[in-house]
């Protein structure tokens, strides 16, 4: 019986080793050939420099070799760089030269503005009574020689036109009050007493001299109507109206300016603006504003601000006016 198994375990041995080597012998022949490795050449043998033949001066063997002098150092090569491109520059403009500025010409004309509720323009002015009823209409205002005012010429108004009176009266006799627009005039006297016997009364009345004041007429002037004039003689316009403030006080003349040739038009001369001057036996009214200066004048406008002009200053006046003739 040992027998027996020793013959089955020995036939299992021998079958698992066949086993064995038929799989090592698939594997070796199923497995993909190996790759060729390329044959390496053979390297070359370095060839041998051989020492040039020793001249026969120096061919003896026991003489030493001299030692061969040091090679220089070859010089560094200097390599130019790279161009590198710049973009041209703008050329800056040059600076343009400083200028002075212009220094304004100095104003030929000053102005003041009159306001409408505080003067008012005289001619055509309704005269009233203290009671309010209208009694006629201013003309003229007569001036002395200093350009104070003395005397009020009023048209009484008759019936229907009919028996209508030029009549003076004193300056002091009338109260002034732009508001009133009815009548800014009111002519001071006693109730029921007619206006031309207070007007007869200041006729009649002497003066310092002892004659009347309708003698002292050669010592006043007109101002309605009457030519503004330069000291050189030369026109300037004529006046037809005058503006009195609420205390009776002219304020300003208003000058016609314009001619047969140029555009009629006005302007507001302020009272300080002219002169009452004596020429022979009578008065005259002048002003400096040279033509330049009415020019630049603004008009006037009835019932609308006045813009009273007067001349800036003697030296632009003198610089402006015309030559003298």
């Amino acid at each position: 019986m040992n027998g027996g198994l020793t013959r089955q375990y020995l036939t299992g041995r021998i079958l698992l080793v066949a086993l064995l080597a038929m799989l090592a012998g698939c594997s070796t022949w199923f497995a993909p050939p190996p790759a060729p490795q390329p044959e390496q050449p053979a390297p070359e043998p370095a060839p041998v420099e051989e020492a040039p033949p020793a001249p026969a001066s120096e061919a003896a063997a026991s003489a030493p070799i001299a030692a061969a002098p040091p090679r220089e150092a070859p010089e560094p090569r200097h390599v130019a760089p790279k161009p590198t491109y710049r973009r041209p520059s703008k050329p800056r403009p040059a600076p343009a030269p400083t200028q002075m500025a212009p220094t304004a010409p100095p104003p030929l004309i000053t102005t003041r503005t009159l306001a409408v509720n505080d003067t008012h323009a005289l001619l055509d002015a309704r005269v009233q009574r203290p009671d309010g009823h209208v009694i006629g209409r201013a003309i003229d205002m007569f001036v002395d020689a200093a350009g104070k005012p003395r005397e009020l010429l009023v048209n009484l108004a008759g019936f229907m036109g009919i028996g209508d009176r030029k009549m003076r009266f004193p300056w002091t006799d009338f109260k002034f009050d732009a508001a009133q627009k009815k009548a800014p005039i009111t002519l001071a006297i006693p109730p029921g007493e007619p206006p031309a016997a207070a007007s007869a009364k200041h006729q009649d009345k002497p003066n310092a001299k002892g004659a009347g004041a309708a003698a002292d007429d050669a010592h006043l002037l007109g101002v309605i109507d009457a030519t503004a004039e330069r000291a050189n003689g030369t026109r300037v316009g004529r006046v037809i109206d005058v503006l009195i403030d609420n205390r009776g006080q002219p304020q300003a003349a208003v000058v016609d300016v314009g001619s047969l040739i140029h555009e009629r038009r006005s302007i507001a001369a302020q009272w300080s603006a002219l002169r009452i001057v004596s020429k022979g036996d009578a008065f005259s009214l002048q002003t400096e504003l040279s033509d330049a200066q009415v020019n630049a004048a603004p008009p006037y406008t009835p019932n609308e601000p006045a813009r009273a002009v007067a001349p800036a200053s003697a030296t632009a006046a003198a610089s402006a006016a015309p030559p003298t003739r």
